[in-house]
């Protein structure tokens, strides 16, 4: 079961990202509600396909399977993706954000990547949540035991294109919820406020923002104080609201894609929670079937699983 989970993670990922492709920049109501992979949107895609979230999430994991942990090869393999295509599900780079581009441009100047990353906080997007799923699989067996140093490698893996202490933030949070749903634990419990594994990750202590949503911010809302937004603390409550109470992985990954605006990202974002939590098999089948480059996906999870 641990092993559909974690594949389900980063095909869920993919399969969130190329539901709302199609409707990415588009105000809530002005589209007719995504029900399946659908073609068009800003880059004129096919149904099935998939925009930058995906790219880099795939970069993230060859990097990692290829020569361990190491985030200057993590930023050259996005920079490989900028220029060149690699990892692009049609052989270009689109979508890439302004922070992830500015971010990179300074890599490429200094060569670090622990500090090409903005650390300034109206600089907070949510393109580090959006790729997460491969080091939560990658490290899912430090799950209970070394949770800090689990919640340590999700932060690290933001630095090299969004450093402000919310996304830092949010990607220590996400990372811990993700292991721990691919380990069975009851969702209710890891989304309560009073789960005591957060008091193991808070030595440094998360930002305000990110507090009202592991408090529990994404059940008191709803749209359209729930925005599928591309500030990192609005998306990840987002896919938080979306995932919270679904009765399953379609309805999850719908709602998300469903809010429009960023809704790529929203829905990679819930579409990691719901594959950890019900699995690949909880996927549906004709949205495997039909997601582009599903092998090659499914692959590199399989590559990911084998070091965890």
């Amino acid at each position: 079961m641990l092993i559909d989970r974690q594949r389900g993670a980063l095909l869920g990922l993919a399969v969130g990202d190329a539901l709302g492709a199609a409707v990415e920049f588009q105000t809530p109501g002005s589209f007719a509600p995504v029900t399946g992979y659908r073609s068009g949107g800003p880059h004129r895609l096919a149904p099935g396909e998939w925009t930058d979230d995906t790219s880099m999430a795939l970069a993230l994991a060859d990097s990692m399977v290829e020569v361990g942990w190491n985030l200057d090869d993590q930023a050259n393999r996005y920079v490989a993706w900028r220029q060149t295509g690699r990892y692009s599900v049609n052989g270009r780079c689109f979508d890439i954000g302004i922070q992830t581009r500015r971010s990179l441009d300074r890599f490429r100047s200094t060569g670090d990547a622990r500090t090409s990353g903005s650390r300034l906080s109206h600089e907070s997007g949510n393109g580090s949540i959006m790729r997460l799923a491969p080091v939560a699989i990658r490290f899912a067996g430090l799950f209970p035991e070394d949770v800090a140093r689990l919640a340590e490698f999700a932060a690290e893996s933001s630095l090299s294109t969004h450093a402000s202490p919310q996304c830092l933030s949010a990607c220590r949070y996400l990372g811990v919820v993700l292991a721990a749903l691919m380990h069975g634990v009851d969702r209710n419990a890891v989304l309560a406020a009073s789960w005591p594994i957060l008091a193991l990750i808070e030595c440094e202590p998360f930002h305000p923002e990110l507090c009202s949503v592991v408090q529990g911010s994404f059940r008191d809302k709803h749209p359209p104080e729930i925005q599928g937004a591309g500030y990192v603390v609005r998306s990840l409550e987002a896919a938080l609201w979306a995932f919270n109470d679904a009765p399953d992985f379609e309805t999850a990954v719908l709602r998300a894609v469903n809010l429009g605006d960023d809704a790529d990202t929203t829905g990679a974002v819930c579409g990691q929670l719901a594959g950890a939590w019900w699995g690949e098999s909880g996927i549906p089948a004709t949205w495997r079937q039909g997601l582009a480059q599903y092998e090659y996906i499914s692959g590199l999870a399989d590559r990911l699983i084998a070091l965890s």
